[in-house]
């Protein structure tokens, strides 16, 4: 991250030439020039990109992410500097800059930014991540012929960022991934105790409209079997899929084989269905399985992807369906897949496992999966950067499941706070030191960045098999009555802070990465 000690003399003189007289503009283009940093290696002034502010903390250096070199804010001396580029001959029309960075962190500020290119200046916080590349970007529309690309940094002694690999992209047909989701599970519940939302600019509205108008075209449904509290069981995801099919949606249903939460930490049975032989059981998956989706294909709202199971590391239907005894597991899932193929042909079944930045456990629980005949359509992987590892731990492991199985892949949960502060009176899940963790901060301008960076992760999955994103209960609002437990009336939210929708229910900037997508 720091010049060897040799260069900090000549350093220092060029900090004060640059002073003196600040670095000319680099020759324009139409496309990022040097986008490496490899043009004329370890260099006070890289080729391509001009320099402002205190220039000498510009440079680039050894230790590239793909090549030799990269570029680096650093200098043993605070500083503000600002390292660009200005693109001519553009098109009008919305346009990606994203690049791959690393920071120890602490800056006033760091960001890479879109600026002079017709708008308000766009930017995204570069993160935290002192010892593992993670890819940012930022979208705008560009209403000029040009526009200039920013690497911007004030920072104290000794802080430092590198940067590598950047692009510079025009959208449109072909970029878009085509799930552009989010779960909506809780809404009705929330709605039904009295939840409003409103567009950032204070018109009320429903939720799933607000939405859509963001960009959003994919909703998830959780199936219950037997709630206590009457919310996510059949009779509800009835009457929220007409909803969602009515603003012209795409529907999944998450079945999670349980009459509450089911995930890693606990896979539990329907109390109906205690006891149960392992026929029984894969009889009992079939029948509720096709149940629903027969009933939801009769009303005209036939499911476009259904969910065998919900966060199943550790198998589902514990202990009988446990990973201990993958027969049983892939006949538990068999069941679960012919009820679904049973209903339409053509619904794709996703297999989905949290901890998404874990690659040895997706290769050895999809390894077995498919050792024992278990047939599915779509990879799915939880990911939430609090606590599953770093984006590039997603991005390596979403990129390895899509070319070793061949099959598209969606981030099927994802979510990120844009406050610690707490709504209601249950404890939040998303803290202060789990921000620290992410390195984006607990904001509103953080959580949209935490959400692009996962969004750019799937579109960058090669061969097109970066199938989408669904933001984990977008509009969970907190609301009395509606908390978390369906045995308890008396629960919370611990979650509000993490909705797409702020403690006043309008809209937040976040949201406006669905029209990125």
């Amino acid at each position: 991250m720091h010049r060897a000690k040799a260069l900090l003399a000549a350093a220092a003189l060029a900090a004060v030439t640059a002073l003196a007289a600040p670095a000319s503009p680099a020759a324009a283009a139409s496309t990022v020039t040097n986008p490496g940093f490899e043009s004329n290696g370890a260099s006070q002034t890289p080729t391509g990109w001009s320099e402002s502010g205190t220039v000498a903390a510009s440079k680039s250096e050894a230790g590239g992410r793909s090549g030799s070199y990269r570029g680096t804010h650093w200098s043993a001396s605070a500083y503000t500097v600002e390292t660009y580029q200005t693109l001519t001959g553009l098109t009008t029309g919305s346009y990606t800059l994203s690049a791959w960075v690393r920071s120890g962190g602490g800056q006033s500020a760091a960001y890479l930014a879109m600026k002079n290119c017709g708008g308000a200046q766009a930017q995204v916080n570069i993160p935290t991540s002192s010892s593992t590349w993670v890819q940012v970007s930022v979208t705008a529309n560009v209403s000029s012929t040009s526009c200039t690309l920013s690497v911007y940094s004030n920072a104290a002694a000794n802080q430092w960022i590198n940067v590598d690999d950047v692009t510079f992209t025009k959208n449109g047909a072909g970029t878009s991934l085509q799930v552009k989701g989010g779960d909506l599970s809780s809404l009705k519940k929330n709605e039904d105790f009295g939840a409003l939302y409103y567009t950032s600019s204070g018109t009320q509205g429903d939720a799933i409209t607000i939405l859509k108008n963001a960009g959003m075209n994919y909703a998830r449904l959780k199936v219950w079997v037997n709630p206590a509290d009457g919310y996510n069981n059949k009779a509800r995801v009835l009457t929220m899929a007409q909803r969602i099919k009515a603003q012209g949606l795409k529907l999944l249903v998450d079945f999670h084989y349980s009459d509450s939460w089911a995930d890693p930490g606990k896979q539990v049975p329907p109390a109906a269905w205690s006891g149960y032989s392992l026929s029984q059981l894969n009889t009992a998956v079939y029948n509720h399985t096709y149940d629903v989706l027969n009933a939801l294909k009769a009303q005209g709202t036939t499911a476009d992807m259904v969910q065998v199971g919900n966060e199943i590391n550790p198998g589902m239907l514990l202990p009988t369906g446990s990973t201990s005894h993958w027969g049983n597991l892939s006949q538990l899932l068999k069941s679960g897949v012919n009820a679904v193929k049973a209903v339409n042909s053509s619904t794709l079944v996703m297999l989905h496992l949290a901890e998404g930045g874990d690659n040895a456990t997706f290769r050895w629980w999809f390894d077995q999966a498919v050792a024992f005949g278990v047939p599915f359509d779509v990879i799915g992987a939880s990911y939430y950067c609090y606590w599953h590892g770093s984006m590039s731990g997603l991005q390596n492991n979403l990129n390895d499941m899509a070319s070793r199985y061949g099959k598209p892949v969606i981030v099927a949960e994802t979510a990120y706070g844009f406050a610690t502060a707490q709504d209601d009176g249950e404890s939040n899940i998303f803290t202060s030191s789990l921000a620290n963790t992410c390195g984006y901060p607990a904001s509103a301008t953080g959580q949209r960045d935490a959400f692009q960076a996962v969004v750019d992760i799937v579109k960058n999955v090669p061969n097109g098999r970066g199938m989408g994103v669904f933001y984990w209960e977008p509009a969970w609002t907190a609301q009395a009555g509606a908390g978390w437990d369906p045995t308890n009336p008396s629960s919370g939210n611990g979650w509000e802070n993490q909705a797409l929708f702020d403690y006043n229910s309008r809209a937040l900037t976040a949201m406006s990465v669905y029209g990125s997508m």
